[in-house]
Order: structure tokens, then C-alpha cells, then sequence
């Protein structure tokens, strides 16, 4: 099974935005932002970023 994109305007996939909160230590939906672009167009993946975000840092 292929991953969904979590950011369908950007194609920006849930691994990719793991990586970035991990390897980086990210804690916000804008550090994601900035440092993934995945969020930055349409925005409507902001909550699915936050949820992801909530499961890794807890």
C-alpha cells in the first residue's frame, strides 16, 4: 500500500513530516512549515500536521 500524501498541494508525505519533527526536534505546525513547506499553501492539512505532531512529542 502506498502512503498518502498529508499535504496533497505539495505532495508532502506523513514520513517525510516524521522525519523533520524527529530529526529537528519540532514542536509547531509552523516549524513544520518552515521546515517541510507542508501546510504553507492551502493550509488545510494544519490539523492533520498538529495531530501528528500531538503523537510524536506527545
Amino acid at each position: 500500500m502506498s502512503e498518502e500524501p498529508i499535504c496533497k498541494c505539495l505532495e508532502i508525505y506523513k514520513s517525510e513530516i516524521v522525519e523533520a519533527i524527529k530529526t529537528k526536534g519540532l514542536t509547531t505546525v509552523e516549524e513544520v512549515g518552515e521546515e517541510t513547506e507542508a501546510g504553507t499553501l492551502c493550509g488545510g492539512c494544519q490539523e492533520d500536521i498538529q495531530d501528528i505532531l500531538d503523537e510524536i512529542n506527545g
